[in-house]
């Protein structure tokens, strides 16, 4: 039910976003063709691009599934530490270069 819920609030504010945006743009062509350039955008037009703007965080926050826990301990929940701990050795890289490059200390 929420997530029916969030996706209609989503719609919503996509509706009244587009909605405020073309209405935006009718006024101010008809300023445009009356000869004034200068002018206010109606009260009605900046509520409801807020309200837009207020309903869909909610929306997507309803609409979206809930949050997985992506720390070491929620994965070692699903896992043994046989697994976890089923790599090398840290191996220092200067080790293999001085096998590689030959000895820098004599520059």
């Amino acid at each position: 039910m929420s997530r029916a819920l969030g996706r209609g609030l989503c719609v919503l504010a996509c509706a009244l976003l587009l909605h405020a945006a073309f209405s935006t743009y009718e006024h101010l062509s008809t300023l445009k063709a009356l000869s004034r350039p200068s002018g206010r955008l109606p009260t009605s037009i900046v509520v409801e691009a807020i309200v837009a703007l207020l309903v869909f965080p909610p929306g997507t926050a309803l609409a979206t599934a809930p949050l997985q826990d992506v720390t070491y301990r929620g994965e070692l929940a699903k896992r043994s530490i046989d697994d976890a701990d089923a790599r090398m050795g840290f191996m220092r890289p200067s080790e293999r270069g001085r096998a590689l490059f030959g000895d820098r200390r004599t520059l």
